[in-house]
C-alpha cells in the first residue's frame, strides 16, 4: 500500500468502526426516552375519589352519582355520540386527546390518548386494546393497564358523562 492510499482513499478500521457506532446511536435516538412533548397527565384532572371515570349510557349521569339524584348539569366537551362506541371497542378522540372505551354495553370508560411512552397519540382502538402508533403499546380498553410495552405505565383515566347519548368530557 502507499502512504497516499492510507490516509485519503482506503478505509480504515477506525473509520468503519466510526460509521457504525454512529448509525447504531441513529437507530436508538429513533426510540428515545426523551421528554415526551406533552404531559399525559395534563390531558385530564384526577379521577373521583373511587378512581372512576365511567359512566352508565342507560342512567345518562356519571357512575358516582346516585340514581335517586339530579344529574348534574353537563359541562366540558361534547365528543360524540354513544351509538358510536361500539362494545368491546372504543373511539380515539384524537383532536380532544382521550379515547372513550364501552368494555361491556353500557359501561364507557375514558382515557388520556397521550402515550406514556413518548407521547405520541394513540389512534386506534382493537381487539381489546388502545394501540399507539409510534412503538407499538397496547392498553387495556377496561382500565388503561399496559399489555405491551414499551410504555411503562398505563393511561391516565379521564372523566366523562353520558348524557342524552352524548359523551361529554369533563373539565
Amino acid at each position: 500500500m502507499t502512504q497516499q492510499c492510507r490516509h485519503d482513499q482506503c478505509a480504515t478500521r477506525r473509520g468503519v468502526l466510526l460509521g457504525v457506532g454512529l448509525v447504531g446511536a441513529g437507530a436508538l435516538a429513533g426510540c428515545s426516552t426523551a421528554a415526551v412533548p406533552y404531559d399525559a397527565n395534563d390531558a385530564g384532572k384526577a379521577p373521583d375519589a373511587e378512581g372512576s371515570t365511567s359512566s352508565t349510557a342507560a342512567e345518562g349521569m356519571p357512575a358516582n352519582t346516585s340514581p335517586g339524584a339530579a344529574a348534574p348539569a353537563a359541562s366540558g366537551t361534547a365528543l360524540g355520540s354513544a351509538k358510536e362506541i361500539p362494545v368491546g371497542g372504543g373511539v380515539a378522540f384524537t383532536a380532544a386527546k382521550v379515547v372513550v372505551t364501552q368494555p361491556e354495553k353500557g359501561t364507557f370508560k375514558a382515557f388520556s390518548a397521550v402515550c406514556t411512552h413518548v407521547g405520541c397519540i394513540c389512534n386506534k382502538v382493537a381487539d381489546g386494546t388502545i394501540d399507539c402508533p409510534c412503538h407499538g403499546a397496547k392498553f387495556k380498553i377496561t382500565d388503561g393497564a399496559v399489555v405491551a410495552g414499551p410504555a411503562p405505565t398505563p393511561l391516565p383515566p379521564r372523566k366523562i358523562s353520558v348524557t342524552d347519548g352524548t359523551i361529554m368530557l369533563l373539565d
